[in-house]
């Protein structure tokens, strides 16, 4: 059914006026009711020889499979990945009609440079039981880097994290911008970044991220967990980091793989591209869930609140910010870059530090 889409909070910004009023206006029209395009798997075909068999192994024949026909479907722009009004983004780019309403209503100067109003944002992360040593650990997350979207945002990056105290990295997925182009532009910039990162580093894929990726990225010293885990040991005590395959479109995510082999009572931590894995992640014993996926909403309302995410399931608190469910603990990025529009309202971008303390 076709209907306007307005999102919650609508009636009280209009009252606002002014430039961000007319963005909003321009935003919200009309677009299919929420909701995401469905795949029968039967259908599934393409054959994984492009794949190198150690990833096929790692990741599971059959999800390789999966995710190739849904590569394909995106690149020939048969399917997307958008919910709301972006389900059509196959047929037309939304994302351009954003830029221009933003443009006409002179804000594309602001935008930008929100864009790059790079913050570095500290959370302190309270698990018990957590080692003596890792005490004080600081983990950097970058998320959502979209790096061909705006070089100069990944020059900022660059520069940035090489001048922040921290213990390890992690990488939460999405290293490009527009599934239907190149990757080369984006792969370019992630071997730029890759040795600048810290030695003790992991990742996980997006949503945004083809499979083929995987191999580039751990030849060029990234290693990229698919529904697997490693541990990081300080002396004789140790955490686990635990990386699953994007939960959001492919879903070709396994919380049970990821976290097989880890001994009861040790400290999890999960990669998780999007926060949408929240409840299944806090059943099965994870301590810790780092996500990204959401942007914050990228461009918001004043007060952050966002005009639209794209987050099934997930309660506003999931879309930005430390959370938490029943044991678990979680984080969700507002990104270190941006998708779509390079711009940003009321919605920051971020290097996110946690700091690890235990609680005794």
């Amino acid at each position: 059914m076709i209907g306007l889409w307005l999102q919650p909070g609508w009636k009280s910004f209009r009252g606002l006026g002014g430039e961000l009023g007319k963005i909003t206006a321009g935003l919200l029209f009309f677009g299919f009711a929420r909701g995401r395009i469905r795949y029968n798997s039967s259908s599934m075909s393409i054959q994984s020889d492009s794949i190198p068999d150690q990833i096929s192994e790692r990741l599971g024949n059959r999800n390789v499979e999966h995710r190739l026909e849904l590569q394909k479907k995106l690149t020939m722009r048969k399917v997307s990945q958008g919910l709301g009004p972006f389900a059509m983004d196959h047929f037309f780019s939304l994302d351009q009609i954003i830029g221009t309403v933003i443009g006409v209503c002179g804000l594309k100067g602001l935008g930008l440079h929100n864009m790059m109003d790079l913050q570095i944002v500290e959370n302190e992360v309270f698990l018990p039981g957590l080692p003596s040593a890792f005490e004080g650990f600081r983990l950097m997350q970058l998320s959502d880097l979209h790096c061909d979207l705006d070089i100069h945002l990944m020059e900022k990056v660059r520069e940035m994290i090489q001048k922040i105290p921290h213990d390890a990295v992690v990488l939460t997925g999405d290293y490009h911008n527009k599934v239907s182009h190149s990757f080369e532009r984006s792969l370019k910039e992630m071997k730029k970044l890759i040795p600048l990162l810290h030695p003790v580093r992991f990742g996980i894929l997006g949503n945004h991220d083809f499979l083929e990726k995987t191999a580039i990225f751990e030849e060029n010293g990234l290693p990229v967990l698919l529904n697997e885990s490693c541990s990081i040991s300080r002396g004789d005590q140790r955490l686990w980091i635990c990386g699953i395959d994007d939960p959001h479109f492919f879903k070709t995510h396994d919380l049970v793989k990821a976290r097989t082999g880890i001994p009861e009572g040790e400290i999890s931590i999960l990669l998780s591209h999007s926060p949408e894995t929240y409840r299944q992640a806090s059943e099965l014993g994870y301590h810790l869930q780092l996500s990204g996926h959401t942007h914050g909403g990228q461009i918001c309302l004043p007060g952050g609140i966002p005009i639209y995410h794209n987050a099934p399931g997930c309660r506003r608190d999931h879309l930005s910010g430390p959370w938490r469910e029943k044991t678990m603990v979680g984080y969700t990025s507002r990104g270190t870059g941006s998708a779509g529009v390079a711009a940003r309202f009321y919605c920051p971008p971020e290097i996110t530090i946690h700091i690890l303390r235990g609680v005794r």
